[in-house]
């Protein structure tokens, strides 16, 4: 029990426990929004497009990439917490598994923002 308790004071493990409250509380934000633009289709269609409008500006686009950025982030490390939770050598292994999700969550990130960002900034759709 010692060593579990070690792992979120400092370091790799208390950044990835930061992370994980940060992107979950935005992806809860997120769904929040999702729920209030949807409900303004009951206002009318001019009401609800003109809200789904907003999402195309570049500002939005960019809050898009950090979304999924967030999603990602998440996932990857409630993989690695399972992973500590369920096999006892996982967690010897903590800071290594840190390491690999993070390169795992650059390695998948940087191409799906470049995707998504490149409208923005060289036009096109």
């Amino acid at each position: 029990m010692l060593a579990v308790r070690g792992i979120y004071r400092g370091r790799e493990g208390m950044w990835a426990w930061l992370l994980h409250r940060v992107t979950g509380v935005g992806v809860l934000f997120f769904l929040l929004i999702h729920i209030l633009d949807t409900a303004l289709v009951g206002f009318g269609p001019e009401l609800y497009n003109h809200a789904i409008g907003l999402y195309r500006m570049p500002a939005f686009r960019v809050m898009e990439v950090v979304l999924a950025g967030s999603v990602l982030y998440h996932a990857l490390n409630g993989v690695r917490i399972t992973l500590i939770d369920f096999w006892d050598k996982a967690v010897k292994w903590n800071r290594q598994l840190f390491y690999g999700e993070v390169v795992l969550f650059f390695v998948l990130f940087l191409p799906s923002a470049y995707m998504m960002l490149r409208p923005v900034f060289f036009g096109g759709h």
